[in-house]
């Protein structure tokens, strides 16, 4: 219909706002049309990966749609979560449970199950790290339909799913998460304007927090690894550097596997590559420390050297004082 046609029209090419996608939105290429559903009730289906009890959590609630991230801040007794045993695999009595819990006729018990034991095979087949239905709902006729899916893999286990890497859309991607994945970096975009060069994710997670403690805020998220090779570091510097909003980077670094003699290296070899001139923090220890400090020392690049992370957090509070 020509009211279809409208409507399609305003949405490609537009920025597609949400909670996971942050203030920048991301762009909307293509449009999938599907049947209308009657619907009679919306509610929420997701399985994930629980470190505390070492394997799948299913997670439901009678409450789905878009707000069932509010709903899990405000109402959580609206939330439970049933932990599965590997071994036993989902029991008949967690469907029944589930029933009582979403409110559904007991007649729902079989078809619960049968949900229940797809969702967690495709989670534990494809390496899932999250499997999430979002709304399931029950139509005017009582069935139950997923009628909106969403599958995050791990990224490690693709080597074993030679199918699902070719799926990837590289057009969702921001060009600096497609540069990054290139060169092997996890990546990701943030909307401050301190770039973080870190090696390991909790030491990065904490060098964000870092930031926002002193009133700056982290442009991003970035995780080198520990065998990070010169060009691999020039790259994530690069890909820093390419960022507009980046005004400032900071390095936190433990030369463990990766030495600081080859961190320094790479990052005068991007700062020279793009002839940026932005200021540099920089705390590092480990393998090397010596040979990197003075690399970064000897280059013409506007370093400063911090010894602790409380150095650090004092240099870049000065910075944005």
């Amino acid at each position: 219909s020509e009211e279809g046609k409208g409507i399609a029209e305003g949405l490609i090419g537009s920025y597609l706002i949400t909670n996971q996608t942050g203030d920048y939105g991301a762009l909307v290429r293509k449009l999938l049309v599907e049947k209308t559903v009657a619907i009679k009730r919306e509610m929420y289906l997701a399985c994930v990966l629980d470190r505390n009890s070492q394997g799948p959590l299913l997670i439901v609630s009678p409450t789905g749609g878009m707000d069932i991230e509010n709903v899990a801040e405000t109402q959580p007794e609206k939330i439970l979560r049933v932990p599965i045993d590997i071994g036993t695999g989902f029991q008949p009595y967690q469907s029944r449970n589930i029933c009582r819990f979403l409110n559904l006729d007991t007649k729902f018990i079989r078809d619960i199950f049968d949900l229940m034991s797809s969702v967690l095979r495709l989670f534990i087949e494809n390496d899932c790290s999250l499997v999430e239905i979002n709304p399931l709902v029950l139509d005017e006729k009582d069935c139950l339909i997923a009628l909106d899916a969403k599958i995050d893999f791990d990224d490690d286990a693709l080597f074993r799913h030679v199918g699902l890497s070719e799926l990837k859309d590289a057009s969702q991607q921001g060009d600096l998460e497609r540069l990054a994945a290139e060169a092997g970096v996890a990546y990701v975009k943030l909307d401050g304007t301190v770039g973080c060069l870190v090696n390991g994710a909790g030491l990065a997670m904490a060098t964000m927090d870092l930031a926002h403690g002193v009133g700056a805020e982290p442009a991003n998220f970035l995780d080198v690894g520990g065998s990070a090779t010169v060009e691999k570091i020039a790259a994530a510097v690069r890909i820093m550097l390419s960022d507009p909003n980046v005004t400032i980077i900071l390095v936190n670094i433990f030369g463990g596997i990766l030495r600081c003699d080859i961190l320094a290296e790479g990052i005068v070899k991007a700062f020279g590559a793009i002839g940026s001139t932005l200021p540099i923090v920089v705390r590092m220890s480990g393998t090397n420390v010596e040979a990197g400090t003075r690399i970064l020392s000897e280059s013409k690049l506007d370093v400063l050297f911090a010894s602790t992370l409380s150095e650090l957090e004092s240099i870049l509070s000065v910075k944005y004082a």
